[in-house]
C-alpha cells in the first residue's frame, strides 16, 4: 500500500489570511474612533457651544487669550451708588373730562392721569371709586376761569387742586388718599 501523502499546511499563510483582515479591521476602527469620536460628553459640548455664543454676543466677559486679541481699550467697571428707589404707579382715567369754565361760555376738555409711589392699593382705590372721583374732578375744574387755566402755571395750579380733591374724596371713602401727582395727557380749551 502506498503511503498517503498528507498535504502540508502552511500555518503562516493561513494565519495571514485569517488574522490579517481582522487586524486591519481593528486598526481601522481604532483610528476612526480616535479621529471622529468626541472627547467631551454631549452635555459638555452643549455647554461649550452656549459659552462660545454668549461670548460672541458680548454677554460674558472674555478672557484675554481666548481666541481674541486685545486690540481695543479695556472696560473699566465703576461702582454704582446704591440708593433706594421707589416704583411709581400710574392710572389714567378712561374718558376725557369736559366741563364749562366758571363765568364763561368756553369749556375745558382734559385727560387726567394720577401717579403714586405707594403700593398698588392706592391705584386699586382710584379704580374702585372712579365714579366719585370723576365727579370731584369735574367739580374742581368748574371752579376755574379761563384766565386761571392759561399757561403752565395755571395748569399746574389746576393739577394741584384736582390732586387735593381726589385725595380728600379717597380719605372720606377709604381713610387714605395717596395720590401724589395729577398729570394731563391732553388739555383742550375751547
Amino acid at each position: 500500500m502506498a503511503e498517503e501523502v498528507k498535504p502540508k499546511r502552511n500555518f503562516l499563510k493561513l494565519g495571514l489570511f485569517v488574522m490579517g483582515p481582522i487586524a486591519l479591521l481593528g486598526v481601522g476602527i481604532g483610528v476612526g474612533a480616535f479621529l471622529f469620536m468626541p472627547t467631551q460628553s454631549p452635555v459638555e459640548q452643549v455647554e461649550a457651544l452656549i459659552e462660545k455664543k454668549l461670548k460672541e454676543a458680548g454677554q460674558l466677559p472674555s478672557v484675554v487669550g481666548d481666541d481674541e486679541e486685545d486690540d481695543g481699550p479695556q472696560k473699566v467697571n465703576k461702582e454704582t451708588p446704591v440708593s433706594e428707589t421707589f416704583v411709581t404707579s400710574y392710572y389714567n382715567f378712561a374718558d376725557n373730562f369736559t366741563t364749562n369754565l366758571k363765568a364763561s361760555k368756553q369749556f375745558l376738555q382734559v385727560s387726567v392721569g394720577v401717579s403714586t409711589q405707594y403700593d398698588e392699593t392706592v391705584i386699586e382705590n382710584v379704580e374702585k371709586h372712579q365714579m366719585a372721583l370723576r365727579s370731584e374732578v369735574l367739580g374742581t375744574i368748574g371752579t376755574f376761569t379761563v384766565d386761571d387755566v392759561e399757561g403752565k402755571l395755571g395748569r399746574d395750579n389746576l393739577a394741584d387742586k384736582i390732586q387735593d380733591a381726589i385725595n380728600m374724596k379717597l380719605e372720606d371713602l377709604e381713610g387714605f388718599g395717596g395720590v401724589e401727582g395729577v398729570h394731563f395727557t391732553s388739555f383742550v380749551l375751547q
